[in-house]
């Protein structure tokens, strides 16, 4: 059978071969190599990206770091009260964050809170006053609790939250946080879970559900409906600081702040 050149190069492209015949003179051997075809084959979809463990990702990241460096802190704060934890943060030195911050944010609101509210990294403000969530940002999660009967403020239980972060020190230029950054400071984030025991979660942002899920979907991909962390209902929605810049999602917002709410009047 005779191969045309645009037949040759889609098998080529398929990963297959033309047999040559014993004894073809060399230029049809050459000929079995064209040129790329005129209209390319498509490659096939590329798969969907994969639940991906933050420590994995980590692992990968820094590789090169001995795995004993992040043992001793994540078993030494797993034990830790309230007080010690506090202070524990405060004089954390795990990673470079700690040359270029002002203070710890290490969070704020009711030890005992039914809600507890993850975000992702300190900002310049929070590195300034030792918050989580102040600025723009903070004031429109105030409106947004607010609205649901809850405050950051002294409250009952069932009427406030604690509010923190997966990183306790802002990065500088509030870019975004690094793998390692992230597992370094995740043993702090699980004890302040572990201490609340809050009934909900409300993970805010990419990294908080990358540490919290473990996974790399896109949020919009994960809010709508109730995922776990250790048994505790969690439901994911926006950063603040994204609806100030996406305001048409702030409705997705609100849906996903009464779906957490549904889970308590249950």
């Amino acid at each position: 059978m005779a191969w045309t050149d645009r037949q040759r190069a889609m098998l080529r492209a398929m990963g297959l071969s033309v047999w040559t015949p014993p004894g073809a003179p060399i230029e049809a051997v050459a000929d079995a190599s064209p040129a790329l075809p005129e209209a390319p084959v498509p490659s096939p979809p590329a798969p969907e990206r994969p639940i991906v463990p933050i420590r994995a990702a980590v692992a990968a990241a820094a590789a090169a770091e001995p795995t004993e460096a992040l043992e001793p802190l994540a078993g030494e704060v797993a034990t830790l009260d309230w007080s010690a934890l506090r202070a524990a943060v405060s004089a954390c030195r795990a990673c470079a964050l700690c040359e270029s911050r002002t203070q710890t944010v290490f969070g704020v609101g009711n030890p005992s809170a039914h809600w507890m509210i993850v975000g992702e990294a300190p900002g310049e403000q929070e590195d300034l006053r030792g918050e989580p969530f102040v600025g723009p940002a903070g004031q429109l999660l105030d409106a947004m609790l607010k609205a649901l009967g809850l405050t950051r403020s002294e409250a009952p239980p069932q009427q406030q939250v604690f509010i923190a972060n997966t990183l306790k020190c802002r990065p500088p230029r509030n870019r975004n946080p690094e793998p390692s950054e992230l597992a370094r400071c995740e043993p702090f984030l699980r004890r302040q879970l572990a201490l609340v025991q809050p009934k909900v979660i409300l993970a805010m942002g990419r990294f908080a559900v990358q540490s919290l899920l473990r996974s790399d979907d896109a949020i919009g991909r994960l809010r709508g409906r109730v995922h776990r962390y250790e048994g505790v209902p969690l439901v994911v929605t926006y950063h603040p600081a994204y609806l100030l810049r996406q305001p048409a999602d702030k409705a997705k917002a609100w849906e996903d702040l009464c779906l957490a709410a549904s889970l308590l009047e249950r």
